[in-house]
C-alpha cells in the first residue's frame, strides 16, 4: 500500500497562489489515478482534482480554472498549484488515489495540508 504525505499549504491572501506536494512512499507509475481531496471545517470532504495515468484530469466546478494537479512519476509526486485563492478554498487538503480503474478510491494515509486562505 502506498503512503501519501501532503505538504506546502499555508497561509495566503486573497488571490495569491499556493503550490501543494504530495509525496509517494514508493513509485507512482502504476497507480492508475491520484487526486486532492478537501475538507473545510464543518462540511463534508469534497473531490477537488483528478489526474489519471495518461494525464487525463478532472476538477470541481469551484476551482476549475483556478488550480492545476500535475504528477511527476519520475519524482513520485504529485502537485496541485492553485491559482487565485478564495476565502472559500480554506480546507485541509488531502492526496488519495486510485490504485486501478477497478478499486474505489482509497486515502493516503497522510494528515493532510492545511491551507487558510484571508485577508
Amino acid at each position: 500500500q502506498v503512503q501519501l504525505v501532503e505538504s506546502g499549504g499555508g497561509l495566503v491572501q486573497p488571490g495569491g497562489s499556493l503550490r501543494l506536494s504530495c509525496a509517494a512512499s514508493r513509485s507512482i507509475v502504476s497507480i492508475y489515478a491520484m487526486g486532492w481531496d478537501r475538507q473545510a471545517p464543518g462540511k463534508q470532504r469534497e473531490m477537488v482534482a483528478r489526474i489519471i495515468f495518461d494525464g487525463r484530469t478532472n476538477y470541481a466546478a469551484s476551482v476549475k480554472g483556478r488550480f492545476t494537479i500535475s504528477r511527476d512519476n519520475n519524482n513520485n509526486t504529485m502537485y496541485l498549484q492553485m491559482n487565485t485563492l478564495k476565502p472559500e478554498d480554506t480546507a485541509v487538503y488531502y492526496c488519495t488515489f486510485q490504485r486501478t480503474r477497478w478499486n474505489n478510491w482509497a486515502d493516503g494515509g497522510g494528515q493532510g495540508t492545511q491551507v487558510t486562505v484571508s485577508s
